[in-house]
């Protein structure tokens, strides 16, 4: 996708709606003015495809009962995605 490992935030929402992508992500800071949050509320519309954070990615790693759960909730969410456009953020599980 030609995107670097400096690129903010902003670059990296902007090309994944581009390519309507999911945008997978850990929690994330809420500071500065490219932060995704930030990015999220100035740039979202009914047409964005939310950004999918998971609450906990260390327990993701280490707790396969929560890695089932999160597998399941991105399932739903995939498989009805339309429904969840304009919803700029969902945490799973």
């Amino acid at each position: 996708m030609d995107l670097s490992i400096n690129n903010d935030d902003r670059v990296v929402w902007r090309l994944a709606q581009e390519n309507q992508m999911i945008l997978l992500t850990a929690n994330r800071s809420m500071k500065g003015k490219d932060s995704l949050e930030q990015v999220i509320r100035e740039e979202n519309t009914l047409a964005s495809l939310p950004v999918i954070t998971i609450g906990n990615a260390d327990r993701l790693l280490n707790d396969s009962e929560y890695r089932g759960q999160c597998v399941e909730s991105l399932i739903e969410i995939v498989l009805d995605i339309d429904s969840y456009r304009g919803a700029r953020r969902i945490f799973i599980p």
